[in-house]
């Protein structure tokens, strides 16, 4: 008894000691922004960049290793830095608007960005998404920036010097600067943008610092003036002092799309006159504060910093563009009217990627914010005439889809209330029947609507796929008709074009193929051929889908034995590929081939949902061997570690889903397809103040198949889970095992909704 006393009194400090580090964990500090950075024009590991920003805030900070107007900003692999931008990039692919640049320097004033750049290593360098630090060895001067949603906080730390200059760079399109000695104060714009045309587009900026200048010039590209105030092409501001050794320099900034004075609000507002490290502490709060709704234990490190670093990269786009003014209303800068406008507005997203996973994350964990962005829907369609497919941050030619109407449908149908959902749904059956600038409504829409499919030899590109997701969107148009008490009448046509993914399906090689206007196959046909009929991958990609009637596509291939062979090919398959209809092989290609996993695609977004329909046709097992081994091979939070164009949160979205253990194959389905989940217990701390807890206590690298599965205690084999049942809070227990239960999940009555099932 003696010894057991004994051994308490020894064990208890430390586990109280266990309990306290447990609390005191910052979910924030798993995070590596550097994950993805290691990108290339031909081969990408992300295209990400280090985003130092608060989730979803109007303006990201990052420092820039590329050159101006250049999409890759920031590489792992480069080695100077020019500057620190302001930007609201979405993907390389994309580029940038609304960008200026700051940078530090010491000995003789160098305004170009190859004359200010600077040696940096990443031994010196500190990336958090609250916090980045780095030395910028040629200038000897120590550089840190902390966000807030609208504005940020500079700290440089100088050596001894008298010739200490910070250089604020607006860059090529038409800028405007202004120095205020009196006030220590620089005001400005920027007018670059990559995507337009926008009316009237400014990013302005107003930036303080707190030491006097001794020396003011403005540039004209690289040739100074003698005023203070400069509009031109390119227009820099440069201001000069003396430094003593390890003298710290602190500059306020912010911006607005709205005013010079919009600015000097939200720079009040969200900064008043905090330092930089209450700023610092602020941010790292809200973002322990957002990730604190997912908590995952009894993962590897690795792990663990995957995964909450794929959750960082879903916490940005599409970002605020609204702001708020001084009678506090809420406004914003129109990108289509080029006025300032009231309410709601987001932008710096593709829905061709984000509505497969990104968004049905939101409207599981992230409500609020959703429900700000359907308000946001609303104004592009009032501003614009159309509701956008691309944003960036007006309508972009890019991409193929109607997807908007997944985005809108499945907000509503998962219980976003409280907002105008009659104009949203107007804009749906505008967008549906009509085609629009840039890549709005639906390319093609009179062959659509007619034949039941976009032709293959009528010069529109990528038919094929845009038959196969105008088909799915029509679905979505069709339940939130439902959902809105419609008539038959109006909204019946949206389910029978939803069946339109019928007409592109050949039977002879049981793959969907591209269509002649008068019903006769496109010849000669490869389905390894990526483009072309198809977007960015080839038939063996787009073949699945159908997200809204898995069943029919069963049927279509002869039955559930059939559909599991093709599904099983995509990974033995060699990955052969024909890039003809590119002229080049394509990062995208390149990313499969190289993946190992065959015809696998996991880099780009149509495929990604692919592993999760043998759910559909009683092999739930291969869907967790699949998910597992993805997202072992294909995600590490490393520079390297996507397999991929992350593309504003979906890929993320892919892995966090997975990891929880389920995925939405049909977002406007109100659906999860169960996987398996990679931790031992995962929390999920919705809105409502209800939990989701998952708990796979055996769970392990050899024990990743489910064998048993019980709901709220009791026992559960169907291979889906209902959205609305977990928002009133759940606890699944998952008994895994290192060998597959090969009679769970496999019945007609276990699998998730078709639409070929309804009576």
């Amino acid at each position: 008894m003696k010894r057991l006393s004994l051994l308490l009194l020894i064990l208890t400090p430390f586990t109280t000691f266990a309990q306290q580090t447990k609390k005191q964990i910052n979910l924030v500090d798993y995070i590596n922004p550097l994950m993805g950075t290691q990108s290339h024009y031909d081969l990408s590991n992300g295209n990400t960049y280090p985003a130092i920003a608060l989730p979803w805030g109007m303006n990201t900070w990052t420092p820039q290793t590329g050159k101006m107007g250049d999409g890759w900003q920031y590489t792992y692999d480069a080695y100077k830095i020019n500057g620190f931008k302001q930007t609201h990039q979405p993907s390389p692919w994309m580029n940038d608007y609304g960008q200026f640049a700051i940078m530090p320097e010491t000995g003789h004033i160098k305004v170009t960005q190859d004359g200010r750049q600077s040696w940096f290593s990443h031994k010196t360098e500190i990336a958090k998404p609250y916090y980045y630090s780095v030395y910028l060895a040629d200038h000897d001067v120590t550089a840190e920036i902390t966000p807030t949603e609208r504005s940020a906080q500079f700290r440089f730390t100088f050596p001894k010097s008298d010739s200490s200059f910070i250089v604020i760079d607006a860059f090529d399109r038409g800028s405007y600067v202004k120095i205020i000695p009196s006030q220590n104060k620089i005001v400005g714009y920027s007018t670059k943008y990559a995507r337009g045309p926008l009316k009237n587009f400014k990013n302005y900026f107003v930036i303080y610092i707190d030491k006097p200048f001794t020396l003011t010039r403005t540039y004209s590209d690289s040739t100074a003036t003698d005023s203070t105030e400069l509009h031109a092409k390119h227009a820099s501001a440069v201001i000069g002092f003396k430094t003593s050794i390890g003298e710290q320099v602190h500059l306020r900034v912010a911006s607005s799309f709205i005013s010079i004075e919009q600015a000097e609000l939200n720079l009040k507002r969200e900064q008043g006159n905090d330092s930089f490290n209450t700023t610092e502490q602020k941010a790292k709060d809200v973002w322990n504060k957002t990730l604190n709704h997912v908590a995952v234990e009894g993962g590897t490190i690795d792990q663990t910093r995957t995964f909450y670093s794929c959750l960082y990269r879903m916490l940005f786009f599409p970002n605020k563009l609204y702001e708020i003014n001084a009678q506090g209303k809420i406004l914003h800068y129109s990108p289509y009217t080029g006025k300032t406008e009231s309410g709601y507005m987001f932008a710096g997203t593709g829905f061709w990627d984000t509505f497969r996973a990104l968004y049905p994350f939101l409207n599981l964990v992230y409500p609020s914010i959703n429900k700000e962005m359907q308000e946001g829907l609303i104004n592009d369609y009032k501003e614009g005439g159309w509701l956008p497919e691309w944003s960036s941050p007006g309508y972009s030619d890019v991409m193929v889809g109607n997807n908007s109407a997944s985005i809108v449908a499945e907000a509503y149908l998962k219980g976003a209330r409280g907002y105008d959902i009659e104009t949203l749904y107007q804009a749906l059956i505008h967008g549906a029947n009509n085609e629009g600038p840039r890549a709005t409504g639906r390319k093609g829409v009179e062959y659509y609507n007619t034949l039941g499919y976009v032709p293959y030899d009528v010069k529109i590109n990528e038919n094929a796929a845009r038959t196969l997701e105008y088909a799915y969107d029509d679905f979505a148009i069709y339940e939130l008709g439902k959902a809105l008490h419609k008539p038959e009448s109006e909204i019946g046509i949206y389910k029978k074009r939803s069946m339109n993914y019928r007409n592109l399906f050949d039977p002879s090689i049981g793959l969907m193929r591209g269509k002649n206007k008068d019903g006769s196959w496109e010849t000669p046909f490869n389905p390894f051929k990526w483009g072309d009929a198809f977007t960015e991958g080839n038939s063996w990609h787009y073949t699945w889908g159908v997200f809204h009637d898995i069943q029919g596509l069963v049927n279509l291939m002869g039955g559930k034995k059939q559909f599991v062979a093709k599904l099983d090919s995509v990974f033995t398959l060699p990955p052969i590929f024909d890039d003809s209809y590119y002229g080049e092989v394509i990062h995208e290609i390149r990313e499969m081939q190289i993946a190992g996993m065959g015809q696998y695609a996991h880099g780009n977004q149509p495929i990604q949902h692919m592993i999760y329909l043998y759910g559909y046709a009683g092999e739930p097992w291969k869907a967790q061997y699949w998910a597992r081994e993805t997202m072992n091979k294909m995600y590490k939070a490393t520079p390297d570690g996507y397999c991929g164009d992350e593309d504003n949160g979906q890929t993320s979205a892919w892995y966090v889903f997975s990891a929880i253990g389920f995925y939405p194959v049909c977002p406007a389905a109100g659906q999860y397809v169960l996987g398996a989940p990679l931790f031992n217990k995962i929390t999920l701390n919705l809105e409502n103040g209800k939990q989701v807890i998952i708990n796979s206590p055996n769970n392990s690298a050899a024990n990743k198949y489910v064998n048993t599965l019980s709901y709220n205690g009791k026992p559960y084999d169907f291979n889906w889970l209902s959205h609305a049942a977990l928002m009133q809070g759940a606890v699944l227990n998952f008994n895994m095992s290192a060998k597959p239960n090969k009679q769970r999940g496999t019945k007609d009555v276990d699998f998730p909704y078709s639409l070929s099932n309804e009576k």
